[in-house]
């Protein structure tokens, strides 16, 4: 028998190249850490802020963002599994746990205002259509002081569907906001449609904006489509005072801040804010609230 046969013979389809073979091998072990944290609910949201770019001491509104953690405690970084899960049904349970967690914030601060991320692969995902059911119907306020977060590049794999779930929750009272704008190709035929409430730029374009001419003049031209468009702006990834001050000369924009954990009320008071960022490596737990 030839020995070398059977060996390609006993490796997984797609795997013959030793490369893909270790890819596959270590994504399916990152799923498998994701799905047992979250049958265990092993999950946290942290609370981002985000400030006005006049005024940096006001929140305007506060980002959601799920952590998946290990046996310890210790959270996973997102880097490390979303690109994996996010086709997959695991990327829409998670979907559901963070609104579940965000709606119930909202719930118990009556004050707040909060955004919370999604994918839109989890439109007419039956489970996350009943979790925000539920709770507009044993809360309406919540639906004017929620804000959901669709990434550019997940709008435009299904565009007529986005804009149709848009059109049905726009009605109660919920905003949109389109993540990551820069980072994909948006069709322009689209956008016309889409009638987000919130453009967030892509932090590629933000990170080191006062010492690069080129981004300065293409987040000028982002926001003066936001403007158009009568869309609030948001800037991702503003890291330091530099950046945030050119933002502010640019134009009415926002940046995110460390995340505070449990965030006091504040409600939302400008059409256009600035913002400064947070990195996952600051997370703590004792930064974290709502879990499940």
């Amino acid at each position: 028998m030839n020995l070398n046969r059977q060996r390609i013979a006993d490796v997984p389809p797609g795997a013959e190249n030793p490369l893909n073979f270790a890819v596959m091998q270590r994504d399916g072990s990152i799923l498998d850490m994701v799905a047992e944290a979250i049958r265990h609910k092993q999950t946290l949201l942290a609370f981002q802020p985000v400030v006005l770019s006049r005024d940096r001491s006001r929140v305007g509104f506060y980002e959601g963002l799920i952590r998946i953690t290990d046996e310890t405690g210790r959270v996973i970084p997102a880097r490390d599994f979303v690109h994996v899960i996010e086709t997959t049904e695991l990327g829409r349970e998670i979907d559901v746990l963070a609104l579940q967690m965000g709606l119930r914030a909202l719930h118990d601060t009556p004050h707040l205002r909060l955004s919370i991320n999604m994918s839109a692969r989890s439109i007419g995902f039956a489970k996350w259509t009943r979790t925000l059911q539920h709770w507009l119907k044993s809360d309406p306020t919540i639906a004017e002081r929620l804000i959901l977060e669709i990434t550019e590049g997940s709008a435009m794999t299904v565009p007529e569907l986005v804009i149709d779930f848009m059109d049905r929750w726009q009605v109660r009272g919920i905003c949109f906001a389109l993540d990551d704008f820069g980072s994909g190709q948006t069709a322009l035929r689209y956008f016309k449609d889409f009638f987000f409430d919130i453009l967030k730029i892509d932090g590629q374009f933000v990170s080191g904006i006062a010492r690069d001419p080129d981004n300065q003049a293409l987040v000028r031209s982002m926001v003066s489509i936001a403007q158009h468009f009568d869309m609030m702006t948001v800037a991702e990834f503003v890291e330091t005072k530099a950046d945030a001050d050119v933002l502010a000369s640019l134009a009415w924009i926002v940046c995110k801040a460390t995340c505070t954990g449990r965030p006091p009320p504040d409600p939302l008071g400008n059409r256009h804010l600035m913002c400064v960022p947070q990195v996952d490596a600051h997370l703590t737990t004792d930064r974290m609230a709502y879990t499940l």
